[in-house]
């Protein structure tokens, strides 16, 4: 290497470290930090004062009752417990602080009366019902379930595409805003100026012009290192209707936690997107950061786009003054597609719900298979109620795989997930990791007959503390298509041994367990 391109490179290094000291996601955790500092000091101050350290106790002992007998997940309370047991003050005040948050009481009111308000939009088919009464009791069941829950009903008529990669979402999604009419909703966990998005914006503009309505919300962490501040200004300067969701504030706060990991394109209620595969170049591997980066989707025409178009709006509305009325984009007519096929459900969850609606799919999914069980995603965070499903499935004869990025995205989130490859792999359950690069992909795929894809990732931030979709596909041929492309991407994975999960070094293993301990607060 010449003197030359080694300065460069130096140079270069102290650019992009000054870069990252000033940039505003560095800022933003520098005073996160701070305010964490500060309220450990005042915990510590509290617990040392004699006469505080009496109330401390009593605050203690009523905490673990309290959470003892809480309806929240065994695994979090378990690590409440402990943390409240070892380090009392910091930990009475810090579940404190996270229980009487106000934001956070205020938004799950809110969204009560939005779902509430939401369930007088779709009715769900009572034939449909009975069909599936004699099909599979069980799904009929899980459809009942997701509409009490959520307000989505299971429809038919129904056209779903597979999309096996971010690339070929582009191309279509592209396609498909270009023949908007009425109005285009677009909700992304992340959306990141590039080539993507530029080529959408410019569609969208196009469509702005035409009289097309256009209504983009993207998470508020986007914020701090996808987009400009304020870029939702900018958007609603071009005639765009736009908002950030939880906009990312430097204040320690448990809102922060609660994302909207969701992915959801609606065009005049008649064509949906939804999947893993976010609005950035990575996506559809423009850039490339972790090898391949495998990502897929669906694409629905026909009447279970309605689902998706209530999710978008229900969303939409938490942060609006006036519940708009949502008749205008429902209550529209939708041709039935020539390919329609079987059936269709999609569903949305969040973190201040009663119910764990995507884990109750996915467990449906892992106790109902008979043959295959076939999974990717691209984390492993379970609790104990899918670990032992999992774990029950296998033993019971059924071929359990599950696919994981071979080029993982965090390091630690990797570290994390293999402390539970060995139990599973015991179990007769297998794990593969996809060699070239990393897997973005949320499916399941059972029996030939089931399949879900969305943007639930198999980690506790995804079951209790994101927004989240999903589309949930029972006896349709494209199930076929979703499966060949699982086979795919086994046949370019390495399958993981207990040899493999023993001889890692013990650095690695320790620092696994540790992060394990913390696990249902990552």
């Amino acid at each position: 290497m010449s003197a030359k391109r080694v300065l460069s490179q130096k140079h270069k290094g102290k650019k992009g470290l000054a870069a990252f000291l000033f940039s505003r996601f560095f800022l933003f955790g520098l005073m996160v930090v701070l305010q964490v500092l500060m309220f450990v000091f005042f915990a510590y101050n509290a617990s040392v004062e004699k006469n505080l350290n009496y109330v401390i106790m009593v605050l203690q002992f009523v905490l673990i009752i309290y959470i003892a007998n809480d309806k929240s997940d065994p695994t979090m309370k378990l690590v409440w417990i402990m943390f409240i047991m070892f380090v009392p003050a910091i930990g009475c005040m810090m579940y404190l602080y996270f229980m009487l948050q106000p934001g956070s009481l205020m938004l799950k009111k809110r969204l009560e009366h939005i779902n509430l308000n939401s369930g007088k939009y779709l009715d769900p088919d009572q034939n449909i019902y009975n069909e599936l009464q004699i099909l599979d009791k069980q799904v009929s069941s899980l459809t009942k379930y997701v509409y009490e829950n959520t307000g989505c009903p299971v429809y038919k008529n129904t056209d779903v595409t597979y999309l096996e990669s971010g690339e070929k979402k582009y191309g279509i999604l592209l396609d498909e805003l270009k023949k908007a009419k009425k109005f285009i909703f677009l909700e992304y966990f992340i959306i990141e100026q590039g080539e993507v998005w530029d080529s959408v914006l410019e569609v969208l503009c196009e469509k702005i012009r035409e009289g097309v309505e256009v209504r983009v919300m993207y998470d508020g962490l986007c914020s701090l290192s996808k987009l400009p501040i304020g870029y939702f200004k900018k958007l609603r300067e071009l005639g765009i209707k736009s908002k950030p969701f939880a906009p990312a504030r430097p204040f320690f706060t448990t809102q922060q936690n609660n994302r909207d990991h969701r992915k959801i394109l609606v065009i005049d209620g008649k064509v949906a997107f939804t999947g893993g595969i976010n609005l950035a170049d990575e996506y559809m591997n423009i850039v490339e950061r972790f090898g391949y980066w495998k990502d897929t989707g669906v694409m629905l025409k026909g009447d279970a786009v309605r689902s998706f178009t209530l999710l978008f709006l229900q969303m939409w509305n938490v942060t609006e003054k006036n519940i708009e009325g949502y008749s205008r984009y429902l209550n529209i007519t939708i041709p039935t597609p020539e390919t329609a096929d079987g059936y269709v459900m999609g569903y949305g969850d969040d973190p201040y719900g009663k119910e764990r609606v995507g884990e109750s799919v996915y467990l449906h999914m892992i106790n109902t298979a008979t043959k295959y069980l076939h999974i990717v995603s691209p984390y492993l965070v379970i609790d104990n109620v899918m670990m032992s499903s999992l774990k029950f499935a296998a033993k019971r004869g059924v071929d359990v795989k599950i696919i994981m990025p071979g080029i993982p995205d965090k390091e630690y989130a990797y570290c994390l997930a293999r402390t539970y490859y060995a139990e599973l792999i015991e179990a007769g359950v297998e794990i593969y990791e996809f060699t070239p690069g990393f897997t973005h992909a949320k499916m399941f795929i059972s029996d030939d007959e089931k399949a879900t894809v969305g943007t639930i990732n198999l980690d506790y931030r995804s079951l209790f503390l994101h927004f989240e979709d999903g589309c949930f596909i029972y006896k349709n041929k494209v199930i076929n298509r979703i499966e060949e492309d699982y086979q795919k991407m086994l046949s370019a994975s390495k399958r993981v041994s207990l040899i493999d999960c023993r001889n890692r070094p013990t650095y690695y293993k320790i620092c696994g367990m540790l992060l394990r301990l913390l696990a249902p607060l990552m």
